[in-house]
């Protein structure tokens, strides 16, 4: 019998035409490798989806540089659009991002954002996004 990951990867293969790397950071919750994301030096202006089903995430003028070498916003565009989890996994305590729609693996949240905003810094990774520039 398949376990639950390998169902939930041929549900989102048949869906969608995700590559094998982003199947890899959405599903099985990994994290591409730091300063190589499309989106870490992207400054157009829109929205940010879910790659896997499309579900609006962050708008553009969230984005802001954290050094973190991974696309950074302080806030997202709909609360229930995103669903937080505890992440005790590498040993330590994190809370991870994922996509309320489908349940894709997105990044984690950290509370050192910048100040004057939401004090948030969601650290998402390029591969988990797409992106809907503004018309």
């Amino acid at each position: 019998m398949e376990n639950f990951r390998e169902i939930e990867r041929n549900n989102m293969t048949e869906k969608t035409n995700l590559s094998e790397e982003q199947k890899r950071i959405l599903i099985d919750k990994g994290t591409e490798r730091p300063f190589t994301g499309k989106f870490l030096k992207h400054n157009a202006k829109g929205i940010y989806t879910c790659a896997a089903c499309g579900n609006q995430l962050f708008d553009s003028n969230t984005k802001y540089d954290s050094g973190s070498g991974w696309p950074s916003f302080y806030d997202v565009v709909n609360e229930g659009n995103v669903k937080l989890n505890r992440d005790s996994s590498l040993g330590m305590v994190r809370t991870e991002v994922v996509c309320a729609k489908c349940g894709g693996h997105l990044g984690h949240v950290f509370e050192d954002g910048p100040s004057n905003t939401t004090g948030l810094r969601y650290c998402i990774n390029s591969l988990s996004l797409d992106f809907e520039k503004e018309a």
